[in-house]
């Protein structure tokens, strides 16, 4: 379990320090640094999938995460010519420095200055198949999918799209979830399929699911149905119900020990749907899953509070991050606030721009209208 990271001289920020519990809430305005976080890790483990850490460099581009440069990489008012990562996890921490040349600032790799010596943190999530990572623009419905023997036999993973959700449930979706309390009461089994749909009618009440593959073609369809209708294309049923699919089958087929990173877990959900999203992610937080997400929904924080105040996640399981926009003379930094949540699921401090839109655009209706 990470407890808390620092970033060096990477991209908006000089030196920050965060830290994480088992479920990290970060939010803020646009462009002020919230995906640089996950990026630091997603780098670190992209230049290892890439043979080039521990002893090379660290690889600014490639399936995870395309930073550009490095010169995107580097704090623009850095002092010095390096970037740092430090890690620290419940038993031991770990950092790496990476080199800029100011004369080799189109690269896009950056050379290894110094690393951990203590070489079994490369077995930790961030390096293993215990991780998954889902970003903001995930794959919307398809007819029929891709399937990747390579990702989902091997590594075990459904892809940062979600691409690959429907091949991972045809291989694995009649084997057990390994986490038996997060299993939903009214589920037919404790298989992975049967837990997957259980959740998904939190969001869509009543769907079932149906998956047919053709090894021939390299292609898995996935249909849905209710009760007695006719089977469905992905198309014809949302977006929603795809970008949720992929986040419900993360979470279920994980054992503790995960890290799991998602950005916009709310995107295309109505908002019932994403505070029990918000509820499912404090959930799984609480039995051992490492859960970092990046939201703009008032939806999924109320999901969570929701969870603290029923007793499903512990307010000390929950971190909170803003970011706030600071403008500077040469260019924008960010600071970083970090309000807590106590044990009835309220928030002790709400900064300019935290979830206060909604109350902010209601005191104005509450006014008299113009010209009244």
């Amino acid at each position: 379990m990470i407890r808390f990271i620092r970033l060096i001289n990477f991209k908006r920020f000089e030196n920050q320090l965060l830290e994480f519990r088992p479920l990290t809430l970060i939010s803020g305005l646009n462009s002020t640094g919230k995906s640089t976080v996950l990026q630091s890790l997603l780098l670190l483990r992209q230049s290892y999938q890439q043979d080039l850490l521990p002893k090379t460099g660290l690889a600014l581009n490639g399936d995870l995460v395309s930073i550009g440069t490095a010169q995107d990489a580097l704090y623009e008012s850095a002092k010095e010519n390096h970037i740092s990562f430090e890690i620290c996890w419940e038993n031991y921490e770990a950092t790496w420095n990476f080199n800029y040349n100011p004369d080799e600032k189109e690269e896009d790799v950056l050379n290894v200055i110094s690393e951990p010596d203590n070489t079994e943190i490369y077995k930790s999530n961030i390096f293993s198949q215990n991780f998954h990572y889902l970003q903001a623009e995930r794959i919307g419905p398809r007819s029929f999918n891709e399937m990747s023997d390579y990702q989902v036999r091997r590594l075990r993973q459904i892809g940062t799209r979600g691409e690959y959700t429907a091949h991972f449930l045809y291989i694995y979706g009649r084997k057990a979830i390994p986490i038996v309390n997060l299993s939903y009461p009214q589920a037919k089994s404790m298989d992975l399929i049967d837990q997957v749909e259980a959740w998904m009618r939190e969001v869509s009440p009543g769907i079932r699911i149906e998956i047919e593959a053709n090894s021939a073609m390299g292609l898995v369809n996935i249909k849905y149905f209710y009760g007695d209708s006719n089977r469905y294309r992905a198309t014809n049923v949302g977006f929603g119900i795809t970008y949720t699919l992929s986040i419900i089958v993360a979470i279920l087929s994980s054992p503790p020990g995960t890290l799991i990173l998602v950005e916009n877990p709310e995107a295309h959900l109505h908002p019932r749907g994403q505070a029990k999203m918000g509820e499912l992610l404090a959930l799984a937080a609480s039995y051992g899953i490492q859960v970092v997400i990046e939201t703009h929904s008032d939806h999924i924080l109320n999901g969570i509070r929701l969870a603290v105040h029923g007793g499903i996640i512990t307010p000390h399981y929950v971190q909170l991050h803003y970011f706030q926009q600071q403008e500077k003379q040469r260019q924008a930094d960010t600071k970083v606030v970090s309000p807590h949540i106590d044990r009835d699921g309220r928030i002790d401090r709400w900064p300019d721009g935290f979830f206060d839109e909604w109350e902010k655009s209601l005191d104005i209706l509450l006014e008299p209208a113009v010209g009244d």
